[in-house]
Order: structure tokens, then C-alpha cells, then sequence
């Protein structure tokens, strides 16, 4: 039985390493899962999941999942974006971070709204919708790298009544955008009173919150997350 636990504790290792590497794109798939949740647009809301803020500039993974978030608002996708993320790894929201990026690309403020309670991917999509419910959005997809959006394809099935549709990147079309790069005063994204989670929760603890095992369903009927 020990031997069992220890074999099922390796791939949960393994599963949230590749989970946090998030660059790393299927070969399959998600050329075909962007068309048919695009045949959908415009949504209401997309989801951008959150990346940590390091050494005061984002990094490759952040600039592509704003960029990407910025195509989308461009190009008639969504009507509103959903930056989420805490102060999980550093001293910066990372939702709040996204959102600035955002805006120096061009987007309105009135169209770009931040989530700051989640410290995993899981969450993200958790807490980012029940912000869409509270602002009335009726219709959302999760728009992130291919490989974050394969590794939560099954989550976002789960417990949401209403469907959360995926949008993950079409990398020539990034590829087109590659040279901005704007840059913004993360002054008031800070947390002043940050404590990374690494000094918050154990590995164990955090590994559970990243297959969304702390997220409280038995608040919500059935165990599911209401229509929105």
C-alpha cells in the first residue's frame, strides 16, 4: 500500500512540474480547440491565469498569455478580460501586474478586470468565475498557453454549470505581436504584506491546491458552481 502512495504521490509531482512549466505545447489539439470555441465569439469574459512577477519585468510566459489576451480583445474575441493571480511567488499581484501590461497595450480599463485570491491555476479559473457571475458576464472561455489549457480541460468540465470554453494559443499569431513590449510601474501591485506560499503552506498543502482540492464546492448547490 505504501509502494501505491508513493507511485501516486510521484505523478502528482511529475503533473505539477510540467503544470508550471506552462510553455510547453501539445502537439495536437489546440489548433482545433481555439477554431471551435472561436466559432463562438465574441464572450463576455476570457480568463487569463496569472504568472509570478520576477526581478521587475515579465517574463516569456506572462508577456505571451497578455499578448495573447490583447489579440483576442483586438480582434473581436471577448469583450472583457479577467487577469487572475495573487501575490503567490512574489510580492505582486499577478492579476493586477497582467491588467497594467494590458492596458499599456491599449486595452480600455473599463474592459480589464483583476482576480487576486488565487495561488494556483486551478483557483484561477475557480475565482475568475465567480467574478464573471458577480459582473453578469454570461459567457466565458479560459485563454492561456496550450499546455496550461490541456492540463485543465478536465477541471474546467467538472463543476461549472456553464460551460468555460478553452482559447489557447495560435502561436503564428503571436508570433506577430512578439515585438511589443511595453513597460509599467508594478507600483501598485505590490503587496505590502506578502509572504511567499512557499513559507505559507507545505508542499504537500500546495500540491493539494494545485489539483484544486482547497477550493470549498459544498458552498454551492450540488457541489457545482451556479449558471452564470
Amino acid at each position: 500500500m505504501k509502494t501505491l502512495v508513493r507511485i501516486f504521490s510521484f505523478i502528482l509531482v511529475i503533473m505539477t512540474f510540467a503544470q508550471l512549466i506552462g510553455c510547453i505545447t501539445p502537439k495536437k489539439g489546440p489548433t482545433k480547440r481555439f477554431a471551435a470555441a472561436a466559432a463562438l465569439k465574441p464572450f463576455d469574459a476570457i480568463i487569463v491565469p496569472g504568472v509570478p512577477f520576477n526581478n521587475g519585468r515579465w517574463d516569456s510566459i506572462m508577456k505571451a498569455r497578455v499578448l495573447w489576451s490583447y489579440v483576442l480583445y483586438k480582434d473581436g474575441y471577448t469583450k472583457n478580460i479577467i487577469y487572475s493571480g495573487s501575490s503567490v511567488y512574489s510580492p505582486y499581484y499577478e492579476g493586477m501586474i497582467m491588467a497594467l501590461y494590458a492596458e499599456q497595450l491599449g486595452i480600455p480599463r473599463g474592459h480589464i478586470f483583476c482576480e487576486t485570491e488565487a495561488n494556483h491555476s486551478t483557483e484561477n479559473v475557480y475565482y475568475s468565475y465567480l467574478l464573471a457571475h458577480k459582473l453578469g458576464f454570461k459567457s466565458i472561455a479560459l485563454a492561456t498557453d496550450p499546455f496550461q489549457s490541456f492540463m485543465l480541460r478536465s477541471f474546467t468540465r467538472k463543476r461549472f454549470e456553464t460551460p468555460i470554453y478553452h482559447l489557447p494559443f495560435v502561436t503564428d499569431t503571436l508570433a506577430i505581436y512578439n515585438h511589443l513590449n511595453p513597460s509599467i510601474d508594478p507600483t501598485s501591485a505590490q503587496d505590502r504584506k506578502y509572504i511567499s506560499i512557499i513559507e505559507r503552506e507545505s508542499f504537500w498543502k500546495r500540491l493539494k491546491g494545485t489539483m484544486g482540492k482547497d477550493i470549498k464546492w459544498s458552498q454551492y448547490n450540488n457541489g457545482t458552481v451556479g449558471k452564470l
